[in-house]
């Protein structure tokens, strides 16, 4: 075959959105660690922070292709969702990133034509729906990339599926749902559910897109998963069965571990020298702390929305909780209050608005706790530093990982949110104070931490050589180069 006489290269399309990209960087370093060409495809805007998070090598190239500048209401500019002014105008932005077809066809009719040939496959994301039509008129299998966990896509499939005709479980608690052919291992109520499935409605065109893209996701040829079978692996062929012709789910995750090569630390390029000034000086208040973890590290991610009046709670219950705490926080109109300004000054806090690098905070000695949104990045970096989750989620499927999380997994504990954000109250400060004590010193928090490092163990295991996500890689790469004889391991 012409795929063994030259190099095999693997085509990469994130959706541009920092939770989205970051994964299939990631991905591109463990496919440079075993000999494969990559080529990612993105926005010139995304194209600049992409290469700084990629080693300096000619076997991973970027390729830009022009964003749509007018026609959707959309901010001059604005090429990744960070950038949005309100998530108001995400749905335009989505359906923005269908015209970029054109240009994406005419990068695969390029490669066609070159000496390089097309790809073994193209990756994907979900939001992306329109590739898979793109990869069938080239003859190239599309995999679809999602950014979830295994167990939140088989229920948010089962819901889609299923809805509005679910049934109160019998035998368990009567607000919970029961998934026809599924078994989760907590009980699921109504509130769970992401609004987006809850309010499911055909005449919505924003409900409407969701549906084009899944139905490309499931006739895909197969699907990437930022997990690992350890932690998941009871969920799996659950998850299969929503998928055509055989697609098979590979797990080949915690991507983000590969950054633990030597052969990739070696290679790594710093372009920013803003962003190392910023991540040396939170280390350093981080190394200040003597007692080993003692600090909890607070962020809600990229793109909730947290109101400056919960901003407020979420500060004082920090204050009154006493114990040390690093928050980083997005937005740029609210101002720390006076009371806890004070308090921050003797060393107790640290409030940061740069970017930071999350993972080598989490990974810190320091660092005993994490108040997170449970976005899957985070719950995935959390466990693999074994630092314990208080969960509090914010949008999207994040409610189905604070139950994974707290229910499922024991790596940690909810905080009180769904009764105050129901009534359409702010979280008050004493429900933030008592669910970080409980976490840091309790006993809750104690069992969590154990069981938590116990997973963490289990996530380095399966990347290192012999793991159960370093051998599905090896094993998704031999079936799309169609010889199970030929190894492309190193």
């Amino acid at each position: 075959m012409s795929t063994q006489q030259r190099q095999p290269h693997v085509v990469i399309f994130p959706f541009m959105a920092q939770g989205h990209t970051l994964p299939l960087l990631d991905l591109s370093k463990a496919l440079f660690r075993k000999n494969i060409k990559v080529t990612i495809i993105t926005t010139p805007s995304n194209a600049k922070s992409i290469t700084q998070h990629l080693p300096n090598s000619p076997t991973i190239q970027v390729i830009e292709i022009p964003f749509p500048s007018n026609g959707y209401g959309l901010p001059k500019g604005c090429e990744n969702t960070s950038q949005l002014p309100s998530m108001d105008l995400h749905f335009a932005f989505l359906s923005a990133t269908k015209q970029l077809k054109k240009p994406f066809e005419d990068v695969l009719a390029s490669m066609s034509a070159s000496e390089t040939g097309l790809p073994l496959c193209v990756i994907s994301d979900f939001f992306l729906g329109w590739t898979l039509e793109s990869c069938r008129a080239f003859g190239v299998p599309r995999l679809v990339f999602h950014g979830m966990g295994v167990l939140a896509m088989a229920i948010s499939k089962s819901l889609c599926q299923h809805m509005p005709h679910l049934k109160p479980a019998a035998s368990q608690n009567p607000s919970s749902l029961d998934l026809p052919g599924m078994r989760v291992p907590f009980d699921l109520a109504i509130s769970d559910v992401p609004e987006s499935i809850r309010n499911l409605d055909m005449n919505n065109p924003a409900c409407q897109f969701l549906w084009e893209v899944a139905e490309a996701d499931v006739n895909s040829w197969g699907v990437i998963i930022n997990s690992f079978e350890e932690l998941e692996r009871s969920h799996i062929s659950s998850f299969e069965s929503f998928y055509h012709n055989g697609a098979k789910a590979w797990c080949v995750g915690p991507l983000f571990l590969c950054d633990d090569d030597k052969k990739l630390k070696d290679c790594k390029k710093f372009n920013n020298c803003n962003q190392i000034k910023h991540s040396l000086s939170t280390m350093q208040w981080l190394t200040e702390q003597v007692t080993p973890a003692s600090v909890l590290y607070v962020s809600f991610g990229t793109q909730a929305d947290v109101a400056n009046t919960q901003l407020d709670e979420i500060a004082f219950g920090l204050k009154e909780s006493g114990v040390p705490f690093i928050w980083v926080v997005r937005s740029t109109t609210w101002c720390v209050p006076k009371d806890v300004e004070e308090g921050m000054k003797s060393g107790k806090g640290l409030i940061v608005r740069e970017w930071v690098d999350q993972r080598q905070i989490l990974g810190h000695r320091s660092i005993g706790g994490f108040l997170s949104h449970c976005g899957w990045n985070s719950v995935l970096e959390s466990i693999s530093a074994g630092v314990p989750i208080l969960a509090w989620p914010m949008m999207a499927e994040q409610p189905l990982n604070v139950k994974l999380v707290v229910s499922g997994l024991g790596a940690g504990i909810g905080l009180n949110w769904a009764d105050w954000s129901g009534r359409g109250m702010c979280v008050p400060r004493e429900e933030v104070c008592d669910g970080v004590r409980e976490l840091m010193g309790g006993e809750k928090g104690r069992r969590a931490r154990e069981r938590v490092q116990a997973l963490g163990r289990a996530a380095r295991r399966a990347v290192k050589e012999g793991g159960s996500s370093h051998e599905t890689l090896n094993n998704l790469i031999d079936q799309l180069c169609g010889v199970s004889d030929v190894s492309l391991k190193l």
